[in-house]
């Protein structure tokens, strides 16, 4: 039965946006690397049982699966939360109810449309609010900065805590971990001097990539400088040390539910192997998201692939039940929130394929 929201605005809307030869190109690149990929794991799991497979997955706790999602629509709350305090400064009445929708429609297109749908959520936020779509477009690079911050914090957290990491099936990869965390640390605080630099001195910031990139491109080094001055915006709506304090909590606490959701995934499995601690499924969690860079709209791959590999060689889970949880885990963290996201199109009338070209033509 299809879902509702595939047919919007009367004449059915389709979910794939018109690609440009980039796209296209792109695409097959990433289609090719993920086949590779797929091969060399192949020849790796030549042994691979697909009746163990299938067995594993069908005696899941459905009830763990439940709550990780559960978890995980809690995330998306706070999600809209966060942005809610962002927009104080300029739109003090705003409630969370209302980032709420934008917010589930957004990440509904990431999963569906893959890169292509990306700037749906600031503009949706944008027309809700009232704003110009550049400054919700500021808001969004921010986040990012909260997000890997936050992320960054769990993790190095898990890294040198004595009774975390160490105690992995495979100790030697600790020492890949602790450097991992270091480059972490320096990472985040690049960023964070980066981000007062723009935030004191956004001007001068921008004319300097300008003149540095002119060499490419007028128009690059235009757009650049750009980008920084759109980063300086969305960093004025962080207004006070008491909206820094909420924005730091509320994303370091949303990326601790998503490791809980991970957890009762691994957990609903009801195997030793699986019974992984939170401070350790944050490495997995961040191979998932490296894995995430190679993605193809609506079927992932990457995150699949890299979760399943973490899991195998990492965390000794043999191969069909590694190939089990990382299938299981990007369903429940990635896509879980398509449903309600369609239904929500549908209800307010939207299309995903036109908001994404929308905003992709606005952004430009």
């Amino acid at each position: 039965m299809p879902f509702p929201a595939l047919r919007c605005e009367g004449r059915g809307a389709e979910l794939f946006p018109i690609m440009d030869k980039k796209r296209i190109l792109a695409s097959v690149v990433v289609f090719l690397v993920l086949v590779i990929l797929f091969y060399l794991q192949y020849r790796h799991w030549r042994t691979f049982d697909w009746h163990t497979f299938w067995s594993q997955t069908h005696r899941i706790k459905k009830l763990h699966v439940l709550h990780g999602i559960a978890l995980i629509y809690i995330a998306y709350w706070m999600r809209a939360l966060r942005w809610k305090i962002f927009l104080k400064p300029v739109r003090p009445k705003t409630s969370v109810r209302e980032m709420v929708s934008p917010t589930l429609v957004g990440f509904t297109g990431l999963a569906l449309l893959g890169r292509a749908g990306e700037f749906i959520r600031p503009y949706l936020i944008a027309r809700r609010t009232s704003l110009p779509f550049s400054s919700q477009l500021a808001v969004w690079a921010v986040e990012r900065i909260f997000d890997v911050g936050a992320f960054a914090f769990l993790t190095v957290l898990a890294i040198f805590l004595p009774s975390a990491l160490p105690s992995i099936p495979h100790p030697e990869y600790y020492t890949r971990f602790r450097e991992a965390g270091f480059f972490l640390i320096a990472f985040v605080a690049a960023m964070t001097i980066a981000a007062v630099v723009v935030r004191r001195k956004g001007d001068a910031a921008a004319l300097w990539v300008e003149e540095r990139f002119s060499h490419l491109s007028s128009d690059v080094g235009h757009r650049m400088g750009q980008k920084v001055r759109e980063f300086g915006l969305g960093l004025n709506t962080v207004h006070g040390p008491v909206a820094m304090l909420w924005l730091t909590a509320v994303s370091v606490g949303m990326w601790y539910l998503i490791a809980l959701a991970y957890q009762e995934v691994t957990h609903s499995y009801g195997v030793d192997s699986l019974e992984i601690p939170v401070s350790q499924l944050l490495i997995l969690m961040g191979s998932s998201m490296v894995g995430s860079m190679l993605q193809l709209p609506a079927v992932g791959g990457g995150s699949q692939m890299a979760t399943i590999a973490t899991l195998s060689n990492v965390f000794d889970v043999p191969p069909e039940l590694a190939a089990s949880c990382g299938i299981l885990l990007w369903l429940v963290t990635f896509a879980a929130v398509v449903p309600t996201g369609l239904l929500l199109a549908h209800h307010e009338r939207l299309s995903l394929r036109k908001l994404s070209e929308e905003s992709h033509r606005t952004e430009e």
